[in-house]
């Protein structure tokens, strides 16, 4: 549900409440009951940080370890020659 932000024009105060966006706008100021008004504001910005949303951003540390351990017993060890290419024609 959005937040709406409010302001009584006969005793100037501002508040915000959480409706549902097919909610009628408020009328009347809980503090002198007064007509409102709902101000049009800027709302809040969306901040993507990290290096993305995947299931395994918010894992354990211990899980990430673990994860990182059997990577890397499973990558060939460095220094490792590759199997030699097979050629036509025999050996």
């Amino acid at each position: 549900m959005p937040t709406y932000e409010y302001e009584c024009r006969k005793c100037g105060c501002r508040f915000e409440r959480f409706q549902a966006m097919s909610a009628p706008p408020l009328r009347s100021c809980p503090r002198c009951r007064g007509a409102v008004r709902r101000l049009i504001s800027g709302g809040a910005g969306i901040i993507f940080k990290g290096s993305g949303f995947y299931a395994t951003d918010y894992r354990s540390s211990g899980y990430r370890e673990a994860e990182k351990k059997e990577r890397e017993a499973a990558a060939p060890a460095k220094g490792a020659k590759a199997d030699a290419p097979k050629t036509a024609g025999g050996d």
